[in-house]
């Protein structure tokens, strides 16, 4: 289990872009994948982008492609999700969280480890 502390939400209109932060609190994310998930209101978690912190590997879901980019800052320990051209559809809370196998997966049963969750809301 990791320990983890997410950061960055807030209220954008449309158009607009905020960067997510999620660090490692008491280890570092060293053979692990980190992957950012969103769960819309009434809706489902859902699979957004993860980064293989050994490779740097990235996937995303199609509705962020171009829009997204997951990156790590080794020294800091920190994953961030870069978000540009918002939409209200993108209004979510957004979780960061980690899979132990070192391999990419947008299913949310092989994450072991959650953050709290930060809201983003997209509206005018």
């Amino acid at each position: 289990q990791v320990q983890l502390a997410e950061s960055g939400g807030g209220l954008v209109q449309p158009g607009g872009s905020l960067r997510l932060s999620c660090a490692a609190v008491g280890r570092t994310f060293s053979s692990y994948t980190v992957s950012w998930f969103r769960q819309p209101p009434g809706k489902e978690r859902e699979f957004v982008a993860a980064i293989v912190w050994n490779s740097g590997s990235t996937l995303y879901t199609n509705s962020v492609k171009g829009r997204c980019t997951v990156s790590r800052d080794n020294a800091k320990n920190t994953v961030y999700l870069q978000m540009s051209s918002l939409k209200p559809e993108d209004s979510a809370v957004y979780y960061c969280s980690t899979n132990p196998s070192g391999r990419v997966s947008t299913r949310s049963r092989d994450y072991t480890s959650w953050g709290q969750g930060t809201q983003v809301t997209v509206s005018a």
